[in-house]
């Protein structure tokens, strides 16, 4: 499950004194003008100077009525855009659009951040949200990898900004499911590539998996198709080559025992029962 972080700031602002204020949306009857109404009443009882604004936008993070919040915040930055306050609500703002998970919006308002603010107390923390606004629309690897890519571009850029922080821990962790996600994407187009006996193109899937997602669980796999396809092509030296590079390299794995029984008369599969084997299945058929 994802760990939404909370920024820095808002953990120094818990302390502030709860100010007046009603739940938004209880009884709204889906009418734009109703809600403006109840907007108008509920700002009539907070204090409209930066500060007040600011407090009322961080209670209502921890009441989880975000879109209040980016409310108050983006209020600061239009009525009071040259208080001290007006910067830290514009990292706020982005914070709320990201937990209500409008990550397009986070983004747009971290990219501004980020170029306004370049050397902000917490730009690392920016940065890091940033990534994770991408990373949090990464869909399965059955779907386009796009989103991935930029989500790896981004933690990558964490990571080397701000290497020694807790943020770049985490983000080298991300980087590798995310690179997962980018191999299991390749080992999907490269099993319907098989299936459909375009062994050329499948074995520049198998490979790329090999050569650049090295330390992803799919690397065995990879290893045995390219077997698998050598040796229908009658290339058996080459077959020979990938289930040693597959023995050398995951000598326990079950794809090395499969890999073994194609190249070893009497040599028994793998059993049909072990881990994984209806998640592959599932994968080849689909």
């Amino acid at each position: 499950m994802m760990i939404r972080r909370v920024p820095p700031l808002l953990v120094l602002c818990l302390g502030l004194a709860a100010l007046p204020g009603c739940s938004w949306f209880g009884n709204w009857d889906g009418k734009q003008s109703s809600l403006d109404a109840e907007r108008r009443v509920v700002n009539a009882t907070v204090d409209q100077t930066p500060e007040g604004l600011y407090a009322a936008g961080v209670e209502a993070l921890q009441a989880r009525r975000f879109p209040a919040a980016v409310d108050y915040f983006d209020q600061i930055e239009r009525e009071h855009p040259y208080s001290t306050w007006a910067t830290n609500a514009k990292l706020m703002s982005a914070y709320a659009e990201y937990q209500r998970n409008r990550y397009t919006e986070a983004i747009g308002a971290l990219d501004r951040f980020i170029q306004l603010h370049p050397a902000h107390r917490d730009i690392a923390y920016a940065f890091y949200l940033r990534a994770l606004s991408y990373y949090e629309q990464i869909a399965d690897a059955q779907r386009d990898q796009r989103t991935t890519e930029q989500a790896l571009a981004a933690l990558q850029d964490v990571v080397n900004r701000f290497p020694d922080t807790a943020y770049a821990r985490d983000a080298r962790l991300k980087i590798d499911l995310g690179r997962d996600h980018l191999a299991g994407k390749e080992m999907n187009v490269g099993r319907f590539y098989q299936r459909q006996r375009l062994y050329a193109a499948a074995i520049g899937r198998f490979r790329r998996v090999v050569e650049e997602y090295q330390t992803t669980n799919h690397v065995p796999e990879a290893l045995h198709r390219l077997t698998e396809i050598y040796l229908t092509l009658g290339l058996t030296e080459e077959a020979r080559k990938s289930a040693s590079v597959l023995g050398h390299n995951f000598p326990g794995s079950p794809w090395y025992q499969d890999s073994y029984a194609l190249l070893v008369a009497g040599a028994e599969r793998a059993p049909e029962d072990r881990p994984g084997l209806v998640r592959r299945a599932w994968n080849w058929v689909f």
